[in-house]
């Protein structure tokens, strides 16, 4: 049977593989992830300064982690501690820093400030994106521990008012795993009724079999008080016994006192105290340490049958992937432009599935013509634009100081070419509202790709690539559209003019009329302004009927039609051009 430090420490090597493996096999691969969460890890709760990050450099041995007033950890830490052989040098790696080895810990410490800021800023907000620490030192155990920010009653300057929530639900989403041991920061010298690890501990665990809790400040309670009936499990009982510590002080923070020296204070402590000398052997943070470890083991060794179970099941799954993903990356530039481009055939496979009906999506251009078109249409404001009052206007101010004699021409012209003016806004929105659809079907189209899923990089230069064309698309089509509306305010229907004398005679007005048609307006003049209203109306019909059939052929011929033909040509020429750059489109599968 394996020791326990191997044991533990097979389990570290295995939860830093998945986290690596993790973000290699990119954000759709659950595999790690499930592999991650099913083994066990200590996750470290508390309130804003109850002593979380004095506990887990007293269980390190190094002073690491960054201090101040107010939220300090804005994100999680997963910190692993591998225990080494012989006399060799503590030092740290992050996860984001690979291969860089760190002895120097205040340029630790540092790190995870500056790691903070990148993602945060450097404001008081928090982000549930971890950061990543393995520790490696012969003076640890082998241990996995989450140091998350600290639970808080109410907002403060500069955070959302959703960050006590937001907080909160952070935590619960570690401590709610099955898996999780729950280590519980509560102050001595505050009442443990109000403890906020105590109580968020015994929602999601109320057995507390999975809850160690952990009593800070003990040396700095009231005179004439002491903490036994919480360390003795009186005033609230777990299944693990309760633990004291005795964090360093400010002076000694202050003064850069290491911590060896503050573990052998904390031991004197402990061992001289009148009130918790009975208790002594089982105080102080190396006591922690290994009462964790040891239970840590006990949980690793019940789940080893389901671990094993999970890690062949997740073998399975990667080599079918494998199978699915193909052949590897040849190094040979040849090869890898024949690799990219069997990518983009299958992405472009995709694409045109998705158009031609044989995935979903390609309705919605449809939708666009055959409803989102004709609405614009209805709803165009001819009726204010061919009022009574409007016609008098434009047909008197063409007339100008002659009016007309029979037919005003200029003031029908004048009415149909602001009337065709309306139907730019139209042919526009009908060309964006198809741009919006084709980008959508090229961003699922992507992600549907498989091959595609483990090269990153790629993906974000082919969505720039065809971004590009679709915008180029779209111009075109916005200049066809407006072409077909320019085109009709070029060049008028002369059959429609040639229509209106008869019409005029056939209601009442024969040639030999003792009212000829010149004296029609003088005799019944807003019944000559409506007529000329309705023409125009009748002609502004006709010429609607005609752009709701051309409209949708210039929109499919310029931007469907060219997404399909040639979505991809400027980029397949670019790569043509650019071989050096073949590399770098695989960067992230070959890191």
């Amino acid at each position: 049977m394996a020791t326990m430090e191997s044991l533990i420490g097979l389990v570290n090597r295995i939860q830093r593989a998945c986290t690596v493996l993790g973000d290699y096999g990119g954000a759709d691969n659950n595999a790690f992830s499930s592999l991650w969460e099913a083994l066990p890890s200590v996750a470290v709760v508390g309130g804003q300064s109850s002593g979380k990050s004095s506990v887990l450099e007293s269980i390190v041995g190094r002073d690491f982690l960054p201090r101040g007033s107010g939220i300090v950890t804005r994100r999680p830490l997963v910190l692993q501690l591998h225990q080494v052989e012989g006399d060799a040098q503590d030092y740290a790696e992050f996860l984001h820093m690979p291969g860089r080895k760190l002895t120097d810990f205040a340029l630790v410490r540092k790190e995870i400030q500056d790691e903070t800021d990148r993602l945060t800023g450097k404001t008081k907000q928090i982000s549930p994106v971890p950061i990543h620490l393995s520790i490696y030192s012969p003076k640890v155990v082998n241990l996995t521990l989450v140091d998350l920010p600290g639970l808080t009653k109410v907002a403060v300057e500069g955070q959302q008012e959703s960050i006590v929530q937001d907080i909160e639900n952070m935590v619960r989403s570690y401590i709610e795993k099955p898996n999780c041991i729950i280590l519980a920061i509560s102050p001595a010298n505050q009442d443990i009724a109000t403890s906020d690890a105590i109580k968020i501990a015994r929602e999601v665990d109320p057995s507390g079999e999975r809850t160690f809790g952990v009593l800070t400040k003990l040396d700095l309670m009231d005179k004439g008080t002491n903490a036994l009936d919480v360390l003795e499990g009186r005033s609230y009982r777990l299944q693990h016994p309760w633990v004291g510590i005795v964090n360093r002080s400010q002076a000694d923070i202050n003064r850069n006192v290491d911590m060896i020296f503050s573990r052998r204070k904390e031991r004197e402590y402990f061992a001289t105290s009148p009130e918790y000398g009975h208790l002594a052997h089982k105080m102080g943070s190396e006591y922690l340490a290994k009462l964790l470890s040891q239970y840590l083991e006990s949980v690793i060794r019940a789940q080893i049958p389901s671990i094993i179970s999970l890690i062949n099941k997740t073998i399975e799954e990667l080599e079918a992937e494998m199978d699915r993903i193909g052949r590897p990356i040849s190094m040979d530039a040849g090869a890898q432009l024949y690799t990219i481009l069997d990518l983009c055939r299958a992405f472009e496979r995709i694409f045109k599935e998705h158009l031609d009906g044989g995935r979903a999506g390609g309705d919605r251009i449809y939708n666009v013509f055959d409803n989102q078109l004709p609405a614009a249409l209805r709803k165009l404001p001819f009726d204010r634009h061919l009022s009574l009052q409007n016609v008098k206007k434009v047909v008197s101010e063409a007339d100008g100081y002659q009016p007309h004699l029979i037919a005003p021409e200029q003031g029908y012209r004048r009415l149909i070419e602001g009337a065709l003016s309306y139907f730019r806004g139209p042919a526009e929105a009908s060309v964006d509202a198809v741009h919006y659809v084709l980008k959508e079907l090229v961003r699922k189209s992507i992600a549907e790709t498989e091959e595609l899923k483990r090269f990153p990089t790629l993906q974000a230069e082919l969505a720039a690539a065809t971004n590009e064309a679709l915008e180029r698309f779209r111009e075109e089509s916005k200049k066809a559209t407006l072409r077909l509306v320019d085109m009709e305010s070029s060049y008028l229907t002369v059959e429609f003019f040639r229509k209106l004398p008869q019409e005029v005679e056939r209601a009442g007005n024969p040639p030999n009329s003792a009212n000829p048609p010149s004296s029609t307006k003088s005799a019944n003049p807003e019944g000559h302004f409506r007529r000329i209203g309705s023409n125009v109306l009748s002609y502004i019909g006709m010429v609607s009927d005609t752009l709701r059939n051309t409209i949708p052929k210039a929109v499919v011929y310029c931007q469907v039609r060219e997404a399909k033909l040639a979505l991809l040509n400027r980029f397949y020429v670019q790569m043509g051009k650019k071989e050096v750059r073949f590399l770098t489109l695989f960067h992230s599968r070959l890191q």
